[in-house]
C-alpha cells in the first residue's frame, strides 16, 4: 500500500486519522501500532512475521541494556548489546544479501567447473530500515542515552510506525523517545500543520518523480549499439531529478504524517543540488541515514580523532558500508567507493571547505552536482556493464540525436517538467524561491503558496485517480 495510492488516500489515511481522533490519549499509540502493522502486512505479507520476532527481540532485551547507577554489570550488558546488534544484522543479512553472496559464490564455482546453489529470498520491505532503527534503540539504551522502553505498545509505534517504516527516515531512538508517551495534545493543530507538507510530497513525487520515469526507463534501456550522447545524459539528468523528486517527496509525505500523528520525525534533505562539496552533499541528502552511519559505525570506528590514515579507512568503511545498505549489487558498491574516495581526497587537499566568493561557489557547485550525476549512473544502471557504457557516451560528444523510442517518451509535458525540475535545484540557494518550491518547512501561509498547494494537490488526485503513479524508489531497500 503506497502513500500515493487510492486504497491509501481515500480510505486508510482518512480511518487512521478519524480514529486518533477519537481515541482517548491513552489509546493513542495503540491505533498508530496498529494500522502500522495493518499497513506493512498489506505488503510485506508472510515476512510480517520477521519483523514481530525483530521487535519481540529487540523490547525484551533493551531493559537488560540499562546501566546501573554504579554499571557493575557492564561487560554482561555489553555482551548482550553485541549479541543483540549480531541478531539484527544477520537477518538483514540472510535476507538481503544471502541471495547475491550465493550468486557470487555459484559463477565463482562454474569456473571450475562445480555447481552451487544460489539462495532466492524475498526481500522483506523496509527490512534496512527497521534493523537500523532496532540498532538504534538498543545501542542508545546502552549509553544511558534514553530509558528502555516498558510499554509494548510504544515501542511497537516507534518501529512500525507507518509513515517511516518502509522508506524513512531513520529515526533514531534518542531522537524519538521522549515522544512516545501518551502526552500528546492538540490533534487538531497537528493534522493541520502535517497536511500542506504531506500534500507537497504527494506532488513532488507524482507530479514530477512519476512523470519523468518512463523518459529515464527509456534512455537505460537504450542498447548500447544506439546510445548517443544525447541519450546518456538525458537519461543521467533526468534520473537524478527523478529521485530526488521521489524520494524527498516521500520524505515530505512521512514527515507531514507523521505530524498529523502527533510526532515530529526529523528532516531527510536540505537542498543538497546546492552543495559545493561533495562533503556538504552528504550533509544534505539522506541526512537520517548519514547521521545513522555517524554516530553508531564512524565515531566508534574512531572518526577523526586517531590520524589522517585512519580518517580515511573509517570513510572508506562508511562509503561501502553506505553503498550496500542500498542493495545486494556490485552497481551500488562502486556507487559508495566513488562518494568514499571524493571524501577522501576532498579532505586530503582542503577541497572539503566551502570557497568565499559568488564564481568560485557557481564553479564549485557546478563541479559537485557534476561528479554527483555521473555516481547516479551507477546507482540507477542495472548493472556494471550499462553504467560504464552510459558514463562513457556522457564524457565522448557526438551529433547523434535520440532514438525513436526516447523521442517517444520524451513527450512534451515530461520535457516541461524536467525543465522545471532543474529550475528548482539549480537557482541559488539564498534565492528563496528554490526553498519554496522544495520545501514547505516552517514557512508561513501565503496566497502564492496556498495556490501551488492546491493545484498540486487536484492535479496529483487526479493522477492517482487514473492509476498514474508508481511504486517509491526507495521501497526497493
Amino acid at each position: 500500500m503506497s502513500f500515493a495510492s487510492p486504497l491509501f488516500l481515500w480510505y486508510f489515511l482518512p480511518a487512521v486519522l478519524a480514529a486518533v481522533l477519537i481515541a482517548p490519549r491513552a489509546g493513542r499509540n495503540a491505533v498508530v501500532a496498529v494500522a502500522s502493522l495493518l499497513f506493512y502486512a498489506s505488503g510485506a505479507g508472510g515476512t510480517t512475521a520477521l519483523l514481530l520476532a525483530c521487535i519481540v527481540v529487540n523490547f525484551l532485551v533493551g531493559r537488560h541494556l540499562e546501566p546501573d547507577e554504579w554499571d557493575l554489570n557492564r561487560s554482561r550488558r555489553r555482551g548482550l548489546l553485541i549479541g543483540t546488534v549480531v541478531f539484527n544484522l544477520s537477518i538483514l543479512a540472510v535476507w538481503k544479501y544471502a541471495g547475491f553472496a550465493t550468486a557470487q559464490l555459484a559463477v565463482l564455482t562454474e569456473w571450475f567447473g562445480g555447481e552451487f546453489p544460489v539462495l532466492q529470498l524475498a526481500l522483506p520491505i523496509g527490512i534496512s530500515f527497521y534493523t537500523f532503527h532496532h540498532i538504534s534503540y538498543v545501542v542508545d539504551i546502552y549509553r544511558g542515552e534514553r530509558p528502555a522502553l516498558r510499554d509494548p505498545v510504544s515501542f511497537v509505534t516507534y518501529i512500525s510506525m507507518f509513515p517511516q517504516l518502509v522508506a524513512g527516515p531513520i529515526v533514531r531512538y534518542r531522537e524519538i523517545a521522549d515522544q512516545l508517551p501518551q502526552h500528546r495534545s492538540h490533534r487538531l493543530d497537528d493534522i493541520a500543520a502535517g497536511f500542506p507538507r504531506f500534500a507537497w510530497g504527494l506532488t513532488k513525487k507524482v507530479v514530477i518523480a512519476d512523470t519523468l520515469a518512463p523518459m529515464v526507463n527509456a534512455c537505460f534501456a537504450t542498447p548500447a549499439e544506439d546510445m548517443t550522447f544525447a541519450i546518456a545524459w538525458l537519461g543521467a539528468l533526468g534520473y537524478t531529478m527523478q529521485l530526488y523528486f521521489d524520494f524527498s517527496g516521500y520524505s515530505d509525505m512521512a514527515i507531514g504524517l507523521g505530524r498529523m500523528l502527533g510526532f515530529r520525525l526529523p528532516e531527510n534533505f536540505a537542498r543538497p543540488y546546492s552543495s559545493v562539496t561533495i562533503t556538504e552533499f552528504w550533509r544534505r541528502w539522506h541526512m537520517s541515514l548519514s547521521r545513522w552511519f555517524r554516530d553508531y559505525v564512524y565515531i566508534p570506528l574512531g572518526g577523526n580523532r586517531r590520524g589522517t590514515a585512519r580518517t580515511y579507512r573509517n570513510l572508506a568503511i562508511i562509503f561501502v558500508l553506505t553503498g550496500f545498505w542500498h542493495g545486494a549489487a556490485w552497481t551500488y558498491l562502486v556507487w559508495g567507493l566513488f562518494h568514499g574516495a571524493l571524501l577522501v581526497v576532498e579532505r586530503a587537499t582542503g577541497w572539503d571547505r566551502s570557497p568565499a566568493g559568488a564564481p568560485a561557489r557557481i564553479a564549485r557547485r557546478a563541479l559537485t552536482l557534476l561528479l554527483v550525476v555521473c555516481g547516479w549512473v551507477f546507482f540507477r544502471a542495472p548493472d556494471l556493464g550499462t553504467a560504464f557504457m552510459v558514463l562513457g557516451h556522457m564524457l565522448v560528444p557526438d551529433l547523434s540525436g535520440l532514438t525513436d523510442v526516447v523521442a517517444a517518451s520524451m513527450t512534451n509535458q515530461r520535457a516541461v517538467f524536467l525543465l522545471l525540475a532543474l529550475v528548482v535545484v539549480l537557482l541559488p540557494a539564498n534565492s528563496g524561491t528554490g526553498p519554496f518550491l522544495e520545501s514547505v518547512r516552517s514557512r508561513p501561509a501565503n496566497a502564492l503558496r496556498v495556490a501551488v498547494l492546491t493545484v498540486g494537490l487536484l492535479y496529483s488526485g487526479l493522477l492517482v485517480a487514473t492509476g498514474s503513479f508508481s511504486p517509491f524508489l526507495y521501497y526497493q531497500f
